[in-house]
């Protein structure tokens, strides 16, 4: 989804989130500082730790938020962020998972396409395939944008809504 700042607000002001946290993950070296990963060397993504209350949200839904709110066809950039480490990729933790955000991946693509939008390049990959697994970042990015309220938040969706 590109910088986690304004991907993280996105969620935590999603009813039945119930934690986030900012960190990265799918990359080659344990533990990796922002600099490192902004270095383009680690391959890391910056992503989101989301945790939720499915009496209230669905990981459907969540994943739908996330397409809406990002250019999925962007590859590794989300509008003037640019490198691997703002590529769009959903990790978790199980393969039903995965099979849910590959069904939604596909129906919003065929979707996208209608509107004149190339190939949805996100990347589903389950956690246990990532590499190193999931670290968390540096305090001062948590909840970035509450600290900081006018701080950079370059979130921009295609205007395409998910049809389901």
């Amino acid at each position: 989804m590109g910088c986690f700042w304004g991907a993280e607000k996105l969620f935590w002001e999603t009813p039945g989130v119930t934690d986030t946290q900012v960190g990265y993950a799918g990359g080659r070296t344990s533990n990796p500082s922002y600099r490192a990963v902004c270095s383009g060397s680690t391959g890391h993504a910056e992503v989101v730790r989301v945790r939720f209350d499915p009496q209230v949200t669905s990981l459907e839904d969540l994943v739908v938020l996330a397409l809406e709110n990002h250019d999925p066809t962007q590859g590794n950039r989300q509008g003037a962020d640019i490198g691997t480490q703002y590529r769009s990729v959903f990790f978790l933790p199980t393969s039903d998972d995965a099979a849910t955000v590959e069904r939604i991946l596909d129906a919003y693509g065929k979707q996208l396409a209608q509107q004149g939008y190339g190939p949805i390049t996100t990347q589903v990959v389950l956690m246990d395939q990532a590499g190193t697994g999931f670290w968390s970042a540096e305090d001062y990015h948590q909840r970035y944008l509450e600290k900081n309220p006018g701080g950079y938040c370059p979130h921009h969706g295609t205007g395409v809504c998910y049809v389901r």
